[in-house]
C-alpha cells in the first residue's frame, strides 16, 4: 500500500488544516530528490515482483472456508525469521509486509533480480519459496492462497475465523466488521482519513450475472441498484490481492518512457489476468476487480465530483484516486500533445513552482495533478521535516494515488534509482502463472527500450479500454484500441490506432501486426542465452500466447465454470458456503500441483 509509517495520527480535522503545508513541503521534497538525481545515469536494471496472499481457515466439518484473522501472528513470525537471517549475515531470500486487510500478507523477493536474463528463472523458484516459508507458520487447518478476492467476503453467516459481526465504528459497513482492518497505525489512519473526507461510505454496485434461475436482486438500501451486487466499504477493493512488478530504469528518461508505454498495456494485462468474477457471494457480470478498486478508492466529495458548486473544495476532479493515469510524461519525440486528451485538472500553483524550479512541463503537470489530492493522514511528530533528507510528506500524497502505473522517484540520499511500478494485474492461482506474467512484463520492458517501441494512443482510448477490460470474458469477446504500427511514427493521430483482439495484440495478425510475443522472441534470438533459460522463457511465453488466444481459460472463466457446474449450484447466481468451500479447496489443490486443471493450465506443470 506504499509507505509504512509509525507515530500518533492526528484527527482528520487537523490533517485537513495542514493539507497545504503537506502539499507544499511534499513538492519541496520532490524537488530536492529531482535536482539530486535527474542527471543520474547508468543505474543497473533491478526489478522485482510483489504478490499479495490471503490466509484461509477451513472448517471441514461444516464445509466452510473462511478468512483467517490470525495473519498478524504469522507475519510476526515471518519477519522474525528475516531478522534472524540478517543477524547471521546470511542472504534474505524473501521479505514480508502487512497489507490493508488483516487476512492478507505481501511477499516480495529479499533482493532484487538483475539484468541477466537467467535471473528470470529465479522468479518462480522464489514464489514457491515464499509460499513454503509462510506455510511453516500456518495452523493445521490453514492454507495460504493466491486468489484476487474472497468470493464470500461480506456474506451473511460466518466468513471470518474468528467470527465477528459487521458494522463497527471504523468501516461502518453493513457487511464486513472492523476486525478485518489491519491494526497497523498506517492503515487505521488512512481508513479514518478516507471515511472522514468522503463523509459517507462508498457505494459499489456490480451487475449480477443473470443465470437461468437468477432473481433480480433488491435491497432496502436506497444506494443499492436492482440487479446489482451492492457493497458499502472500501475494504471490498483494498482487501483484494494483486500482482505487481517494479523495474528500476537506468535514468529518469527511461523510467518516463516505460511509465507511458506500460500505461497503454494496463487494460490488456488486466483482461489477460482476469480472476475475480464473484462478489459478496454472487456471480457477477464482470471478471476483474478494477472497477471495485476505482469506486472503493474514490474519496472525492460531491463538490469534487461536480455535483455541487465548489465552496469548501478546490477542484472538480474527473478521476478517482484509484484509476488509470491522467497524463503521459515521457520526453520522447513520439509523444504528441494530442495523446494527452483528457484535460485532467491540475494545481496551477504547484505547476508554476515546479516549472520555476527547472522541472519540464510534462513532469510538472503530472506531479501537480497528483497533488490536487488531500493527504489522508498525518502523524503528530512528522509535521516538520528536513526536506533534504525526508520524503514522507511527498509520499503521503504520492503513494495514496493508486494508479495502474506508478512513476517512482528515488528515496532521498539512496542508491536506488528511478523506477516504474506496474500495478493492475490480478494475482493468479499458481506460482507458474504469476511467474509467467511477471516474466512477460519484464521482457516487454526490454523490447520497449531495445526497439524503441511506440504504443501511444490517446489516454481517452486507454480509459475506454479499461472499461472494456473488466467485462465478462473480455479476453475473448471484446476488442481494444491499440496502435497499428508499434515501430513507426505517423504524422496524424486518428489513423494510428484501431481496435484489435487481445489475441491479435499478443500473438499477431498475419502480416498486419507482429504480436508482442513475436517481438519478444525476436529479441531473445538476438541475445546470447543458454538453452535452459531459453526453454523456460519459451514455456512462459507459450502459456501467455495460449491464454491470449483463448485456448486456455482465465482464472475468472475457470472459477465461473466451476461454480456453474457444481452439483449444488441452482443456476441462481448464488455461490453458497459449500460451493465456496469446494472452490477454495480446488484452488489449493491446483496451486500445490495435486489437482490438474487443463482448462486453466493446459499441460504446463506447476510444481
Amino acid at each position: 500500500m506504499g509507505l509504512i509509517s509509525e507515530g500518533k495520527p492526528l484527527p482528520w480535522e487537523q490533517v485537513k488544516k495542514y493539507a497545504d503545508h503537506i502539499r507544499n513541503r511534499g513538492i519541496n521534497q520532490f524537488l530536492s530528490i529531482y535536482n539530486k538525481t535527474k542527471d543520474r545515469e547508468k543505474d543497473n536494471l533491478l526489478w522485482g515482483d510483489e504478490i499479495e496472499y490471503m490466509v484461509i481457515a477451513y472448517d471441514d466439518e461444516n464445509k466452510n472456508a473462511k478468512l483467517s484473522l490470525r495473519t498478524s501472528d504469522i507475519l510476526h513470525n515471518l519477519q522474525k525469521e528475516v531478522e534472524e537471517t540478517l543477524r547471521k549475515g546470511e542472504l534474505v531470500e524473501v521479505s514480508w509486509q502487512p497489507e490493508f486487510a488483516v487476512y492478507m500478507i505481501e511477499g516480495i523477493p529479499g533482493i532484487p533480480y538483475g539484468s541477466n536474463l537467467k535471473s528470470l528463472l529465479r522468479v518462480e523458484q522464489n514464489m514457491k519459496l515464499r509460499r513454503a516459508t509462510a506455510f511453516k507458520y500456518l495452523s493445521q487447518n490453514e492454507s495460504i492462497i493466491t486468489l484476487t478476492n474472497f468470493p464470500r467476503l461480506g456474506c451473511p453467516g460466518q466468513f471470518l475465523e474468528p467470527h465477528h459481526e459487521p458494522f463497527g465504528p471504523k468501516l461502518k459497513s453493513s457487511f464486513v466488521p472492523d476486525e478485518i482492518l489491519n491494526p497497523h497505525i498506517r492503515y487505521q489512519a488512512v481508513n479514518n482519513g478516507f471515511n472522514s473526507r468522503l463523509g459517507s461510505n462508498v457505494t459499489i454496485n456490480i451487475p449480477v450475472f443473470q443465470d437461468k434461475k437468477s432473481q433480480i436482486l433488491f435491497s432496502d438500501c436506497e444506494r443499492a441498484l436492482p440487479g446489482h451486487i451492492y457493497m458499502d466499504s472500501h475494504a471490498f477493493g483494498a482487501g483484494c490481492c494483486s500482482l505487481h512488478v517494479t523495474i528500476q530504469a537506468c535514468n529518469i528518461r527511461e523510467a518516463r518512457k516505460l511509465y507511458d508505454q506500460l500505461a497503454v498495456l494496463g487494460p490488456i494485462m488486466l483482461a489477460l489476468t482476469a480472476a475475480s468474477p464473484i462478489w459478496r457471494g454472487y456471480l457477477s457480470d464482470m471478471d476483474c476487480r478494477w472497477i471495485v478498486l476505482e469506486i472503493s478508492g474514490d474519496d472525492r466529495t460531491k463538490e469534487e465530483r461536480g455535483l455541487e458548486p465548489l465552496k469548501n473544495d478546490r477542484f472538480v476532479i474527473n478521476k478517482s484516486r484509484w484509476d488509470t493515469i491522467a497524463y503521459y510524461i515521457s520526453a520522447d519525440k513520439t509523444l504528441k500533445s494530442e495523446y494527452n486528451d483528457q484535460n485532467s485538472v491540475y494545481d496551477r500553483n504547484i505547476y508554476k513552482k515546479l516549472i520555476d524550479n527547472g522541472v519540464d512541463e510534462l513532469l510538472a503537470r503530472h506531479m501537480s495533478y497528483l497533488f490536487i489530492r488531500d493527504p489522508l493522514f498525518l502523524f503528530e511528530d512528522s509535521l516538520h521535516q528536513d526536506d533534504e533528507s525526508s520524503s514522507n510528506h511527498f509520499e503521503n500524497i504520492y503513494s495514496t494515488n493508486w494508479q495502474t502505473v506508478r512513476f517512482k522517484p528515488p528515496p532521498p540520499n539512496s542508491d536506488i534509482g528511478w523506477r516504474v511500478e506496474f500495478r493492475c494485474m490480478e494475482v493468479q492461482i499458481t506460482d507458474f502463472e504469476n511467474a509467467a506474467f511477471v516474466t512477460f512484463m519484464l521482457l516487454l520492458t526490454r523490447i520497449i527500450l531495445s526497439y524503441d517501441l511506440n504504443f501511444y494512443i490517446p489516454i481517452s482510448k486507454v480509459d475506454e479500454n479499461m472499461t472494456i477490460a473488466y467485462k465478462r470474458d473480455a479476453l475473448n469477446t471484446e476488442k481494444f484500441w491499440f496502435r497499428k504500427n508499434i515501430f513507426a511514427d505517423y504524422d496524424g493521430v486518428e489513423d494510428e490506432f484501431e481496435q484489435m483482439t487481445i489475441n491479435e495484440i499478443v500473438n499477431g495478425n498475419s502480416n498486419e501486426f507482429p504480436g508482442l510475443i513475436n517481438v519478444i522472441f525476436q529479441y531473445l534470438e538476438s541475445m546470447n542465452i543458454d538453452i535452459e533459460t531459453r526453454y523456460h522463457l519459451g514455456k512462459y511465453l507459450e502459456f501467455i500466447g495460449m491464454r491470449a488466444s483463448g485456448k486456455i481459460q482465465t482464472a475468472a472463466t475457470w472459477i465461473r465454470n466451476f461454480v456453474r457446474s457444481h452439483p449444488n449450484y441452482n443456476h441462481d447466481s448464488i455461490v453458497s458456503q459449500e460451493i465456496n468451500y469446494d472452490l477454495i479447496k480446488m484452488v489449493e489443490g491446483i496451486q500445490k500441483g495435486q489437482v490438474k486443471a487443463p482448462e486453466l493450465l493446459s499441460e504446463f506443470k506447476v510444481q
